[in-house]
């Protein structure tokens, strides 16, 4: 039997010790609430605007929705689905669900009627937790058809009074008949049901993501996977003692819960909450509460950076900033670091493994490959195993592009009612992302691109982050993103559609040509589109699969 090169885990040098140090996480993120509560009861928790909820407020509110749930005959396993926004709502609602022993099902609220409907029925999900305005306007149609029997409404302007009209936007409706009023529940002072506290192997979310193909699938973290990464950030992150997270990402995106709302409170930390991420309102929201960490994609920090009242004191507060979900250029990372001041840690991660399985230490920065000029995305921890393999499933040597392969603590056991599915997509156990990357001799992991966006241009691949990267380097480009179309002579070609900084102003053949003279004839963009912004998913990642669609234009 071969021998994996990849055993001795050469990205354990790379870890400080207080990294490698083994941990033991609580059992859940409602153990880990709990220990919070008999310490530091008074310390405020969550911060919403001028709103403010101290640990003690959120234990016993939670309680009291958990009471409810199990009142109403939420049994423990069932399937509850939250469909809220960056709000106070959203954190009572999980918490309420899992204190009653039921599995969260996180819906995102850009979601339409179908693609919500599907999730009802194939998570078998009995009770919805929603805005009100979103069951009045789609839900209540939709839940019709699907075995939700439990409903709870919420406004997100409770619990602040400042109505920041860049985000809340909305008016307060009234009481829906049919459904229960999740803040009035939740201040009723219900008991939460005894014997259902969630074990490390319990679902704790079953998160719906498209993967490589096909209707979304739902992802099932167990509580020890999310508790593992958890953890893992409170050692890991280097942060103070009570630590300020801001919320960049979405809370119903694997990063945000787990990065975000399960590391801040395993950290007894502060969670500032700003509805949904608009430039403006996210820079205040840093000046307000002096944030020491944040995540989001990439996309983020260039509209922040584009803003016409951003400045250094802005940043000046953050201990770490990390970067996940979507690419992050090389040149993004040093201009922001040129004019703001932090470094961007990198991070890589799928929901299949509750968000990050690799990251670059705080006292680190991440190379850059000199040959493709790729960044790094970090290294893995330490129970986790990165493989690089062929199509073959033969592990490559170190430099060599594969498939990437993960086994850890924070992979999944598979998919929701999925077991062929899950038999393919987690061999023995060990996750196959389908990302395309290689690892270097020191344990340094590069994403190369989806195995499914490389671009065939003549029998030569082009993989479009190489040719992204380059873009980012111009002056004047805010966004890119490249994708393969087709080309009667060359099968595909290459094809640039662009967003341009506030300010600035060039053309597609300069464009083209700049690339022209930085990449290989068979990479640069014969196509180049300039759009005032690119597609975007809610947590911020550009889709490509958007701008493959006939229905742009091209130029």
């Amino acid at each position: 039997m071969t021998t994996s090169v990849y055993a001795a885990k050469p990205w354990l040098g790379r870890l400080s010790d207080a990294q490698r140090a083994p941990i033991a996480p609580a059992d859940s993120v409602v153990h880990a609430l709990r220990r919070v509560v008999s310490e530091t009861p008074d310390r405020t928790f969550l911060a919403y605007f001028d709103g403010r909820l101290d640990y003690r407020e959120v234990d016993e509110l939670t309680d009291s929705v958990a009471g409810h749930l199990a009142a109403r005959g939420l049994e423990r396993g069932d399937r509850v689905a939250v469909l809220l926004q960056n709000s106070p709502h959203f954190v009572l609602a999980v918490l309420g669900a899992w204190k009653a022993g039921a599995t969260v099902v996180p819906v995102n609220p850009m979601y339409k009627s179908g693609e919500v409907a599907h999730v009802l029925r194939d998570g078998g999900v009995a009770a919805l937790i929603c805005s009100d305005r979103a069951w009045e306007s789609y839900l209540r149609e939709t839940a019709a058809d699907s075995p939700v029997h439990i409903v709870l409404t919420g406004s997100e302007l409770d619990f602040q009074t400042r109505d920041d009209a860049r985000v809340l936007t909305f008016e307060r409706l009234p009481q829906a008949p049919d459904a229960d009023d999740l803040v009035a529940v939740a201040r009723q002072g219900h008991k939460a049901p005894e014997g259902r506290d969630p074990v490390p192997s319990d679902l704790a979310l079953i998160s719906y993501t498209s993967g490589t193909s096909g209707a979304p699938k739902g992802a099932t973290n167990t509580h020890g996977n999310i508790m593992y990464n958890a953890e893992r950030q409170r050692t890991g992150l280097a942060l103070p003692e009570a630590p300020v997270y801001f919320a960049m990402a979405p809370l119903f995106h694997i990063t945000g819960m787990v990065c975000e709302f399960a590391a801040c409170l395993n950290s007894a930390g502060r969670l500032v909450l700003a509805y949904r991420f608009e430039a403006g309102v996210v820079l205040d929201a840093f000046a307000e509460h002096r944030p020491h960490y944040t995540v989001g994609p990439s996309t983020a920090f260039m509209a922040l950076a584009a803003h016409p009242a951003v400045s250094r004191d802005h940043f000046s507060s953050f201990r770490n900033i990390s970067s996940g979900g979507a690419p992050l250029p090389p040149a993004l990372v040093e201009k922001f670091r040129t004019a703001f001041g932090p470094y961007i840690r990198n991070g890589y991660g799928l929901t299949e493994c509750s968000a990050p399985c690799a990251s670059v230490p705080p006292a680190l920065e991440a190379p850059v490959d000199p040959v493709s000029g790729t960044l790094a995305v970090g290294v893995p921890g330490p129970e986790t195993v990165v493989r690089i393999v062929d199509d073959q499933g033969r592990e490559v040597p170190f430099g060599e592009q594969g498939e990437i392969l993960v086994r850890g603590p924070q992979v999944v056991p598979g998919y929701w009612g999925r077991p062929e599915a899950t038999a393919e997509a987690f061999p023995d156990g060990e996750l196959r992302t389908g990302d395309i990357g290689f690892m270097d001799p020191q344990g340094w992991l590069y994403v190369v691109d989806r195995k499914k966006d490389m671009i065939n241009a003549s029998g030569f691949k082009v993989w479009p982050r190489e040719v992204e990267d380059v873009l980012y380097t111009h002056p004047a480009v805010r966004e890119a993103a490249v994708v393969g179309v087709p080309d009667g002579y060359r099968g595909e070609t290459v094809k640039a559609y662009i967003s341009l900084r506030p300010g600035c102003d060039t053309d597609p053949a300069a464009l083209a040509s700049y690339c022209k003279e930085r990449l290989a004839a068979y990479k640069y963009p014969r196509q180049v589109e300039i759009l005032p912004d690119l597609p975007k998913t809610a947590s911020g990642k550009i889709l490509r699969r958007e701008l493959r669609s006939p229905s742009q234009g091209s130029q």
